[in-house]
């Protein structure tokens, strides 16, 4: 992969909310957990852990969040564990760094917040001092799986300043 692929890869990256019923085969699966391990984090502390869940489990969990189709279709959902001392950004460089492995691998993906997090921790019977918040549903993406447009983006002059906010970039 060439570095301006790359960069097209991060560009075009997308949330699809539509999956096959294929569900990812193991080594894909491997391939993701292995992207999300090697996850930077602060103080390379590595504060994470992540769970695999499908079937049933993956409907009880899907009840955790309020805007939880993606999860209830995709075949397979990521929980990603913020465990003792994790913090919250290194979890949303983790579900970041899965949505592109997914996409280098074929697969869609979809980030979730899980609203309910006390629930879902229940649930994943995560122990003390640890907490699910967000998750990332996985699957082959579906013949008719587009992703929603919402109108681009904001144009550089209204995300980007220099030294100041609101001073032009």
């Amino acid at each position: 992969m060439t570095t301006n692929d790359r960069y097209d890869q991060i560009l075009n990256l997308r949330a699809l909310r539509s999956y096959s019923d294929e569900p990812p085969a193991d080594d894909l699966i491997e391939q993701l957990l292995e992207a999300a391990r090697w996850t930077g984090s602060s103080k390379n502390l590595q504060n994470w852990s992540f769970i695999v869940v499908n079937g049933t489990q993956k409907e009880r969990l899907s009840e955790c969040g309020d805007f939880t189709d993606p999860l209830r279709a995709a075949s397979i959902a990521l929980a990603l564990v913020e465990e003792a001392g994790g913090y919250e950004f290194d979890t949303g460089r983790v579900a970041q760094n899965v949505m592109l492995a997914a996409d280098a691998l074929g697969l869609a993906s979809c980030p979730i917040t899980l609203h309910r997090e006390a629930d879902a921790g229940s649930i994943l019977g995560l122990p003390d001092g640890t907490r699910c918040r967000y998750a990332v549903a996985i699957g082959y993406p579906a013949d008719d799986a587009a992703p929603r447009n919402f109108g681009g983006r904001k144009s550089m002059s209204e995300v980007a300043y220099r030294n100041r906010h609101g001073d032009s970039w």
